[in-house]
């Protein structure tokens, strides 16, 4: 589709309001925040069992995302995405059972709470990245009570 790259938001910073507009609710924030939480200590736990191989495979996720996290601006980064988690569940099996915990608790909150659909179908990386810069402000406090309306405007929603 050579239209659908003229159409996508041009960069995370500009995604971030887009993304937060879709977390207004603050019982979604608070199921990201159990699902990212959650991620982040299964992930530990399968790094502490095999640091020697899951260790660089994380590594080398992190390298080859940081480098693929401007291509959301002209394409959906999907394959990025998927690949590394097939990289990731290679290195260690139960990291399937991290990146479902943590799907799952996201999307019931967009599913059952929000009523919209996640923005991961369409922004795979930023709203990876957008998940933890969300939880970063949960855990300094921000972000918790109420409705998110006045962190940022409302958005139309993502093409």
């Amino acid at each position: 589709m050579s239209g659908a790259s003229a159409a996508r938001i041009p960069s995370f910073a500009e995604f971030w309001p887009f993304y937060i507009s879709q977390h207004r609710d603050a019982r979604c924030r608070i199921v990201h925040f159990i699902g990212t939480n959650g991620f982040v200590g299964l992930t530990l736990g399968c790094l502490w069992s095999r640091p020697l191989v899951l260790g660089p495979v994380l590594l080398l996720i992190a390298i080859v995302i940081a480098l693929a996290f401007q291509m959301e601006a002209r394409r959906n980064a999907a394959p990025v995405l998927v690949g590394a988690i097939v990289a990731a569940v290679v290195a260690h099996p139960a990291m399937l059972g991290a990146v479902a915990f943590a799907y799952a608790w996201a999307w019931a909150g967009h599913f059952l709470i929000e009523g919209n659909r996640p923005a991961t179908f369409t922004y795979p990386l930023w709203s990876f990245a957008g998940d933890f810069r969300m939880c970063g402000q949960m855990w300094t406090g921000k972000l918790w009570k109420g409705r998110a309306d006045h962190i940022a405007p409302a958005v139309p929603a993502a093409p």
